[in-house]
């Protein structure tokens, strides 16, 4: 590429700059948009769009105007949250922030694990009431059986650290196969079987028409009463009042929850105040230097984007998700 391309760095402005950027500086003309107002002249001749704090509505808004956009950056893993049918249908080539968020989002979900099965929830909630409970049991992790719902790197990293454990692991993806982290994955039509046989599970799911309420009554019911239901993947693949049903009604033991269908959780959710269900403000990856990574990513694909190179984690448009 002999000039320098056209960068529009959407929900950020110059004087306020994602972190770490400045090398992008040397490679391409950064042009900023802080807001929807500013999107559609900051994308009109821009060669690539790096989506840093933008509304999906921004873009959507103003793509049909953008005449040379050939690569969008989101900053994050999942993007349902950018993707729209025009995008979609297009040949832009879009790439997210898989491999920042994996190993911290995993270790968050070890941590609710252990807490949910040693009982320091409990312990916890007992604590605030002032009440101390003698003679309770808890159980031991080791042993116990994960199942992975999403068997993507997140998914993985949270495999892997469960069996280091002691744990047993499967995992549901979209065909049935061996894994050498997951172990056995089964199809869509073994999940609730899989769900049957789980004394934990992971959904680590994107959020895709395949997957929205794909956790529905059916799926809460096909679990053990003792089973511990974790969400770090979006929370729009739970039908979050059968979750809400599940749980009043024993069907499950608890849920750990790190995000969910309205974010932030509203006010009057009843997830607020069950003891059994732990609310996390969507913070399981996100790192004291998680922005600064980010911009790494954005700013190593832009290099590549420059050379002429294969871009770094690109997402499967149509299938709703990164590829590789």
């Amino acid at each position: 590429m002999s000039e320098r391309p056209i960068v529009a760095v959407l929900g950020a402005t110059a004087d306020e700059p994602p972190p770490g950027i400045g090398p992008a500086d040397e490679l391409a003309e950064l042009r900023y948009a802080g807001g929807r107002g500013g999107a559609a002249a900051a994308i009109a001749d821009a060669d690539a769009i790096f989506s840093w704090g933008a509304d999906r509505s921004w873009l959507e808004a103003s793509f049909a105007g953008s005449t040379r956009v050939r690569w969008i950056q989101a900053a994050s893993d999942g993007v349902d949250g950018l993707l729209f049918p025009a995008l979609v249908d297009s040949d832009v080539v879009v790439t997210n922030a898989r491999g920042i968020f994996d190993d911290p989002i995993a270790e968050w979900a070890i941590a609710a694990m252990l807490t949910f099965t040693t009982g320091l929830q409990t312990s916890i909630v007992d604590q605030t009431r002032g009440v101390w409970t003698e003679g309770r049991r808890r159980d031991r992790v080791s042993g116990q059986h994960l199942v992975v719902v999403g068997p993507g790197p997140i998914g993985r990293a949270t495999a892997a650290r469960a069996r280091a454990l002691g744990m047993t692991v499967e995992a549901v993806g979209r065909s049935e196969r061996t894994d050498d982290v997951l172990g056995s994955i089964v199809g869509p039509d073994g999940f609730h079987e899989a769900l049957g046989r789980a004394d934990h599970v992971l959904d680590a799911l994107p959020l895709t028409a395949g997957t929205r309420a794909m956790f529905d009554a059916k799926a809460f019911d096909a679990m053990r009463p003792t089973a511990h239901f974790l969400n770090v993947g979006r929370g729009a693949t739970v039908d979050e009042d059968a979750l809400i049903d599940a749980v009043r009604s024993g069907a499950i033991a608890g849920a750990s929850l790190d995000v969910f269908v309205e974010e932030p959780l509203p006010p009057d959710s009843p997830l607020w105040s069950m003891p059994s269900v732990a609310v996390s403000p969507h913070i399981s990856g996100d790192l004291h230097d998680w922005e600064g990574s980010v911009v790494g990513v954005f700013v190593d694909n832009l290099r590549r984007f420059v050379a002429a190179q294969p871009l770094r984690n690109q997402v499967d448009t149509h299938a709703g998700f990164g590829v590789g």
